[in-house]
């Protein structure tokens, strides 16, 4: 039987909350589904790596320009297989009493209002400044 809508959603923000307070864990406690993505990520970067290469070959017989298309293959099938796969966003955060808040459309938990209004990058710092500083970090 399938879980519901409801049910789906609770269980995600569990594993959110998992992940975040014990990354090691959670990335052990993976199933297969992770290892299978990161094995076909892989499988795709050494196909990549070999079409490249290929390509580089081809380029040293003919002209530079296919040579140089193959190398930049090359860099992006490794470039690919070698960064993780990206994570869904949050779509709430565990408080300590075990409830959850959801999260407003646009914008992560861990981010502030000053940071979504886009404010220079040096009033963004000076603002991480001053909160340091209050919570006597």
């Amino acid at each position: 039987m399938p879980l519901s809508e409801h049910e789906q959603q609770l269980l995600e923000q569990m594993e959110q909350a998992l992940y975040a307070e014990d990354p090691k864990f959670a990335s052990q406690m993976q199933g297969a589904g992770a290892r299978a993505s990161a094995r076909r990520r892989m499988a795709v970067g050494v196909v990549g790596v070999v079409a490249g290469l290929a390509l580089v070959l081809v380029g040293v017989n003919t002209t530079m320009w296919i040579g140089a298309i193959g190398f930049a293959v090359m860099v992006g099938a490794v470039a690919f297989a070698l960064t993780p796969p990206r994570r869904k966003t949050a779509l709430g955060t565990v408080q300590p009493d075990g409830s959850v808040r959801r999260s407003t459309p646009g914008r992560s938990p861990g981010k502030t209002k000053s940071s979504k209004s886009g404010g220079s990058f040096m009033n963004r710092i000076e603002e991480r400044w001053d909160k340091r500083r209050d919570d006597g970090y």
